[in-house]
């Protein structure tokens, strides 16, 4: 009988799989359907502009060291996103948020952990604002700034507004594996001087307008120099448009998101800084764009895989490198289709 190759027999393919195993269970899914294993950060690790010590703030922590509750109705819900202090609320099934004097946008108050529990956890019918009322005479960040949000884990749609707005200089805030569907106006709105944001594994689908960043043309003194927003393995399953679409941000990391069947990917206008890296678009007709509404932004581009798309990237200028700010790892565009729909959304935590 002849013998095994070094390296070859079954003692060494036993312990193969247990290393691959181990590996699998620490740094996240294996992609088994291309034979590329998922290499970079663990699919529930925190990466980005959220996790930046700065404006006082150490990172982004939500709810951590407050008590734990549970919010299973309309009233309970409302009650604990609105109290001081930190607090982790889980949430339960199905809350239907009322529209009420507010067009259905309900404020959550700065150290908050909001975290659906199992696949099952809703908001319907209105959403969430992370910021103080808006007032264009205020251009730096003022000492009450809502900050250290942590939203996870929750299926939003049927929103009147907006599904999550963040404005006037909110920071810290974390949104993560969350569903987002059917909203009237913006999926995730980022404005006003908002800062230090990660938006990371959510889907958007059945969606118009789903990622702005920064509202206007008129929004220089407030967002010039800030709306540093980190958007990784999103996946933006057949959503129309602004993925994001970005005014004047200093900073904004766009990676390994996965774009299939778009009118647009990303926009930058008004000198916003974007780095467009190692995501995969399928289907999408334009991909990236400088020449849009308004006066152009800069854009660079790296890594990226463009299929059935009508048209380039658009490029130009130069823009901060992110690890100036963090340390990410990147994993290759052509694993992107396999892992985004299998790590991104509701469930998956």
């Amino acid at each position: 009988m002849p013998r095994s190759a070094p390296g070859t027999g079954p003692r060494t393919a036993l312990i193969l799989t247990a290393v691959t195993l181990l590996i699998s269970a620490l740094i996240g899914p294996a992609v088994a359907a291309t034979g590329t294993t998922r290499y970079a950060d663990p699919v529930n690790a925190q990466i980005g502009f959220s996790t930046v010590n700065a404006l006082g703030q150490n990172g982004t922590t939500g709810g951590a060291g407050g008590p734990t509750v549970t919010a299973a109705t309309t009233a309970q819900f409302l009650d604990y996103i609105a109290r001081p202090g930190p607090y982790v609320i889980q949430v339960t099934g199905r809350i239907t948020l009322p529209t009420g004097s507010s067009d259905g946008m309900h404020n959550v108050t700065s150290d908050k952990t909001i975290i659906g529990v199992g696949a099952n956890a809703a908001l319907v019918g209105g959403g969430l604002n992370i910021g103080l009322p808006v007032s264009d005479s205020v251009t730096s960040p003022p000492a009450n700034a809502v900050h250290n949000i942590i939203i996870r884990n929750i299926a939003f749609s049927g929103a009147t507004d907006d599904m999550i707005n963040v404005q006037m200089f909110s920071h810290h805030v974390w949104i993560d594996h969350n569903d987002f569907s059917n909203g009237d106006d913006g999926a995730v709105d980022i404005k006003r001087g908002s800062d230090f944001v990660t938006v990371s594994w959510n889907r958007f689908h059945d969606h118009d307008k789903t990622l702005l960043l920064s509202h206007d043309e008129d929004a220089g003194p407030q967002d010039i120099g800030r709306l540093r927003v980190t958007y990784h393995h999103n996946f933006f399953d057949a959503s129309d448009q602004r993925h994001p679409r970005v005014r004047f941000a200093d900073v904004v990391h766009v990676y390994n998101n996965y774009y299939r069947d778009n009118s647009y990917g990303i926009a930058s206008t008004y000198n916003a800084g974007v780095l467009v890296e190692n995501n995969y678009f399928y289907s999408v007709n334009n991909p990236g764009r400088v020449e849009f509404s308004g006066d152009l932004g800069r854009l660079v581009e790296r890594g990226n895989i463009l299929v059935d798309c009508n048209h380039a990237i658009e490029t130009r200028g130069t823009v901060t490198e992110p690890r100036t700010y963090y340390s990410y790892g990147a994993d290759p565009a052509s694993a992107v289709p396999t892992i985004v729909p299998a790590g991104a959304g509701v469930g998956k935590i």
